[in-house]
């Protein structure tokens, strides 16, 4: 029954995790082994993996001195488990003749078993890994930054990391990474995320941006005062126009008026055609801004209190692609010229 129970447990979890979750696999694997041995009647319960691992080792250098070479750790470690083995056992696995170590009968029934299990432990977990570097790294983020800073960069990784392929996906949720299978995100926010791994990537302000064929059509924009005389361009952002006209000492000017846009870089976009003049983030129309297709209308800008931040279980910090891909993105804010953290 138990067999049967566990072997439904771990079919369950391939069927379902096999190709999008290997390292799910194997924390459920090791979760679900933990808990049902925990369960056995005393009689069947197993002895350790460290006894089984030191055992193994002993075994075929038939030397606890080499055993212990061999996993990094004493002779005394490697004698303390075999002892903890013995005693699970209620039996000797060694004898010793003239200073040489020999496995008695019961060692000589034992270790093909546990040398053949330990195989196929390591080759499991193997194949898992060498499937989730194969794999894609899976990024969310939100549709603005993804469109205006993060897509227009991403040549430049694929030219230093060629072996890995990002799968970028878009939305303005925070994901659950337990559910979804997602490897690390790009969240805008204040920073708060229990559980997970943040790391603060840039800051940002706001500040007026325009066509530059706008401001040579229309009449003269030199003082926030001035901008009643254009279309202000609104998006769903926590500093709105009003909040910037105030820092900037302007109050006789009705920032409820004119077209909004759900997501930010549709605001930019109606700002390069001209339609007015938009409250825009410093991230999102650096680019545009170095192209000439932007520029600032005034100098004053406004901090924003949120940020951009990269997120993801602590787990996945050690995973190669997800090292590499923190990595650029650090270095990319860096010599992009908004101001950006070191990721500490």
């Amino acid at each position: 029954m138990i067999c049967a129970f566990l072997g439904g447990k771990l079919t369950n979890i391939v069927t379902k995790n096999w190709r999008n979750r290997p390292v799910i696999i194997i924390d459920a694997i090791i979760n679900i082994s933990y808990q049902l041995l925990m369960n056995l009647p005393t009689s069947r319960r197993l002895p350790s993996l460290n006894a089984m691992r030191a055992f193994e080792a002993a075994a075929r250098h038939l030397s606890f001195t080499r055993a212990a070479a061999e996993l990094n750790v004493t002779q005394a470690a490697v004698s303390h488990q075999i002892k903890a083995l013995e005693d699970d056992l209620g039996m000797p696995v060694f004898e010793r003749r003239n200073r040489a170590l020999l496995l008695n009968a019961a060692g000589q029934e034992l270790y093909p078993a546990v040398n053949e299990a330990l195989d196929i432990m390591a080759s499991a977990i193997d194949r898992l890994h060498r499937h989730d570097q194969a794999g894609p790294l899976t990024v969310t983020t939100m549709d603005s930054f993804a469109a205006t800073w993060l897509v227009p960069r991403l040549g430049r990784f694929r030219q230093a990391h060629p072996d890995i392929d990002v799968l970028i996906a878009t939305s303005d949720e925070s994901v659950d990474f337990s559910r979804v299978n997602v490897d690390m995100a790009l969240r805008y926010g204040p920073g708060d995320w229990p559980g997970l791994s943040v790391e603060r990537l840039m800051t940002e302000e706001v500040f007026p941006v325009c066509a530059p064929g706008l401001l040579q059509a229309g009449p003269p924009l030199r003082r926030p005062a001035d901008l009643k005389h254009f279309t202000l361009l609104h998006d769903d952002m926590r500093i709105d126009w009003r909040m910037w006209l105030m820092a900037a000492g302007e109050t006789g000017i009705d920032a409820s008026k004119g077209p909004g846009y759900q997501h930010s870089n549709l605001v930019i976009q109606a700002a390069e055609q001209g339609d007015g003049v938009a409250l825009a983030r410093s991230v999102l129309v650096e680019g545009a801004l170095a192209a000439g297709r932007l520029v600032k209308a005034f100098e004053f800008a406004l901090p924003v209190e949120y940020a951009y931040y990269v997120v993801c279980p602590p787990a996945n910090l050690n995973r190669p692609k997800v090292k590499a891909f923190r990595a650029w993105l650090f270095e990319e804010a860096r010599t992009s010229g908004i101001r950006s953290d070191d990721g500490r």
